[in-house]
């Protein structure tokens, strides 16, 4: 199993500790625990003299009922059962993909995407087409295009919705015509959620639309706790069964304080999202009057996601000019090169208000010497 370097994080990893402005990152901005309690209104006396008293053993492997309970309670049709915790959304996929794709297993990805979703059916023997999003259409891809892709042996479709980096969604109408088409084959659809989105749009998990559906998520993105490390799948029961033979080697269990944390944000999620749908609002039409008021750059409106993909009209590679713009001017950007897009970049704009406004301010003035 040979996997490739994964672009973005390689990136991240070594440029986001020099940043003085970090507007490539897309979580919404981290809550600490102390603003988790203040949100939430439970106290944290008690919660801390709950934890005080918890023996630090492997606590529930699967996820303590709490928690299964309150992420069943995100879907329609999902009992408790058919959820499995994992380390983030990242150990759901790789629990996903480890547990039901094969060597000759014919896979559909998305593209640009996150870099799971395609390497590691890859990796597994997997043959693997990449369904291709289209500017021209708002960034989704082609659903004719997907029916010219599908074949009598393709075993899955991955989706991540809404989509990284671009923002855009696939609204219950497309996703239904999509379900329809995996049908045709009997494929599996897996759909990394993890990036809510807050338009009036319905957007359905595509576990809740389709029998062979997998959803995963986190409370990494849309629910500001990155730092956790708790993720899960939510799948049919015969698919979950599979894949709780996998998980035995892939993980044992995220940890009792995580889990703790997980299930009380889960608990209050309204809390959270009021809170999240606040910033990304706001700090969206602080970068849509950039947006109008900066010649050198354009975009597609994402649709209320923390992720947005901005062309940048300059002459020279985009990794060259962000890092210029990282080592110049302190602020850090996710060249569009890393999803094989030149010319453009990701811009997460869910940070706080002051790093967006200073960064995009400094954006400017590098974008002035090209």
């Amino acid at each position: 199993m040979k996997l490739p370097r994964f672009g973005v994080e390689e990136w991240l990893n070594v440029h986001e500790k020099e940043a003085v402005y970090d507007i490539a990152g897309v979580s919404i901005e981290a809550l600490t625990l102390q603003e988790l309690f203040e949100l939430t209104g439970v106290s944290q006396e008690e919660f801390y003299q709950e934890l005080l008293t918890k023996k630090l053993n492997y606590g529930w492997i699967e996820g303590s009922p709490d928690f299964k309970k309150a992420v069943s309670n995100l879907y329609h049709s999902v009992s408790e059962s058919q959820i499995l915790q994992t380390n983030g959304a990242t150990g759901a996929n790789m629990l996903v993909l480890y547990g039901l794709i094969e060597p000759k297993d014919h896979v559909i990805s998305i593209y640009p995407t996150y870099q799971q979703l395609y390497d590691i059916p890859k990796s597994l023997g997997a043959e693997v087409d990449l369904w291709q999003v289209k500017e021209e259409n708002d960034w989704l891809p082609d659903l004719d295009e997907l029916r010219q892709l599908i074949r009598p042996n393709t075993k899955m479709i991955c989706i991540n919705n809404a989509n990284n980096p671009t923002g855009a969604v696939m609204d219950d109408e497309y996703l239904q015509e999509l379900v329809a088409i995996a049908k045709s084959c009997g494929a599996y659809i897996l759909a990394d959620e993890v990036y809510c989105s807050f338009t009036t749009k319905r957007v359905s998990s595509i576990v809740d639309l389709y029998d062979k559906g997998i959803s995963v998520n986190s409370l990494s993105k849309t629910f500001s706790l990155p730092g956790i490390r708790v993720g899960w799948v939510a799948a049919c029961g015969e698919v979950t069964d599979i894949l709780r033979g996998y998980r035995d080697y892939t993980m044992i269990c995220a940890g009792i304080f995580d889990d703790m944390v997980a299930s009380l944000a889960l608990k209050h999620r309204e809390a959270i999202l009021a809170r999240n749908r606040h910033i990304i609002r706001e700090n969206l039409a602080i970068l849509d009057q950039w947006i109008a008021s900066e010649p050198k750059a354009s975009y597609i409106r994402p649709a209320e996601v923390p992720t947005s993909f901005v062309k940048l009209d300059v002459n020279v590679p985009i990794e060259a000019f962000c890092l210029t713009l990282l080592q110049k001017y302190g602020v850090l950007l996710v060249p569009g090169n890393r999803f094989d897009r030149e010319g453009y970049v990701r811009l997460g704009y869910s940070c706080q208000q002051e790093t967006l406004k200073q960064g995009l301010q400094l954006l400017s003035a590098c974008l002035k010497e090209f």
